[in-house]
């Protein structure tokens, strides 16, 4: 199963277990964020597109480190004028690890199964009446 969600501007395919790198999100590490904006979710059965997003799906991850992506040189020149500049810079990340693609099927079974649960942990007893 796997989703492309939209975050910081950019759409990204990400999967369960998947280590994907965003641009720098305000979330400490080891926390857990959860992506709401899910363009297209597909298993190996059906595809769901949204118009825009998908409703009652959601991508969640948790945040293993912050960093910085490789520098970039950018220079500045001006032919005949002797002006030269040359200015670095490095782009933040942010490290997260998808854990779970929540559906709104996953969400029915998860609660059809608590139901059962608590159903089925009731003690059963049954009232005889005399006639």
């Amino acid at each position: 199963m796997y989703a492309i969600i939209e975050s910081c501007g950019k759409q990204y395919k990400v999967a369960e277990g998947e280590v994907v790198f965003f641009e720098k999100l305000d979330a400490e590490e080891g926390k857990k964020v959860t992506f709401d904006n899910v363009v297209l979710v597909s298993d190996e059965k059906k595809v769901e597109v949204g118009a825009p997003y998908v409703k009652g799906v959601k991508v969640e991850g948790k945040v293993v480190s912050h960093g910085k992506g490789e520098k970039v040189l950018v220079y500045k020149y001006k032919a005949k004028k002797n002006y030269r500049r040359t200015q670095g810079h490095r782009q933040p990340y942010t490290k997260v690890e998808i854990t779970k693609i929540r559906t709104a099927e996953a969400k029915a079974e998860t609660a059809a199964k608590a139901e059962v649960k608590e159903t089925s942990a009731k003690p059963k007893t049954e009232t005889k009446k005399e006639a």
